[in-house]
């Protein structure tokens, strides 16, 4: 594995940075999870669009423009000679003083990781997965904008680690009024008489662009999508329901909190639409 770390490779053993970094110290940085799919990396744009403007919400600045993060991506994909993988993209504060004023980091650091994707086993798409709704409420927007996907994951880890002990893949995290926001990391969806429902950012949810391509593709065919809000009754009450991220790509669930959803199988629109991604993503 060759691992880009401001402008050089590294091998696995050898990429270091300093543990003075602000982003270690603090989780002071913001990245990407983007796939690559046939040697192609898939919708590179849209993921470094949402890096940048990740970074300029923290007034974080990136060393390098848009145009040579993307260029920088592709050629350690190249690097790698990698045909179906995830790439980690993280920018970080860079290293500082032992304190949390960010006026220390002289430089921000650039680190591209490119490695196989853990997939799901076939297996889940097929009969679907349950979900728990997790105790640990997701940070308030008016604490921290979800649009920033950053380094700070702590209140995911903890809902994930409830997920894994109630025996559940994911579990559904709620804002502190009590709406659905999304999954560890994952966004959900719900239909529900034809029409698709997806948690509003206002509401705690990361615009995901996995989440944005399947919207893109259930309104090809016509059906009505929209951000919303979503309470824990409209879960229990769906037609179907699925999740959507980089990972997961179009994961059926077929239970909530032990409730059934639908007949406990895939739905129809689900398998559709998971359907239609996977033609989209091969293309």
């Amino acid at each position: 594995m060759k691992i880009y770390i401001d402008g050089k490779y590294y091998g696995e053993d050898d990429a270091k940075i300093s543990v003075l970094d602000h982003g270690l110290l603090y989780g002071d940085g913001v990245f990407e999870g983007i796939r690559v799919y046939n040697s192609r990396v898939f919708r590179l744009s849209e993921h470094v669009d949402r890096l940048y403007t990740s970074a300029k919400a923290i007034a974080l600045t990136i060393p390098m423009n848009e145009k040579e993060m993307e260029e920088a991506v592709a050629a350690t994909v190249r690097a790698n000679n990698t045909q179906d993988g995830y790439i980690r993209l993280i920018v970080t504060r860079g290293r500082g003083s032992l304190g949390l004023d960010p006026g220390s980091c002289d430089r921000a650091t650039v680190i591209i990781i490119v490695g196989d994707i853990q997939l799901y086993p076939e297996e889940y798409y097929k009969a679907g997965i349950k979900l728990v709704t997790a105790s640990t409420r997701r940070v308030p927007p008016e604490c921290l904008d979800p649009r920033i996907k950053s380094l700070n994951y702590l209140n995911n880890i903890l809902a994930k680690m409830e997920a894994r002990a109630a025996g559940a893949l994911e579990a559904v995290m709620l804002n502190t009024q009590g709406f659905v926001t999304e999954c560890t990391a994952d966004n959900i969806f719900i239909v529900k008489g034809g029409r698709l429902l997806t948690p509003h950012p206002a509401q705690g949810a990361l615009h995901g662009i996995t989440m944005r391509t399947v919207s893109e593709i259930a309104k090809k065919r016509g059906l009505e999508c929209a951000e919303s809000a979503v309470t824990q009754y409209d879960l229990y009450a769906a037609d179907e329901c699925f999740i959507t991220g980089t990972g997961a790509e179009v994961m059926p669930v077929i239970s909530v909190d032990g409730r059934i959803v639908g007949d406990g199988k895939p739905g129809p629109i689900t398998l559709q639409l998971t359907e239609d991604y996977r033609k989209l993503v091969a293309a």
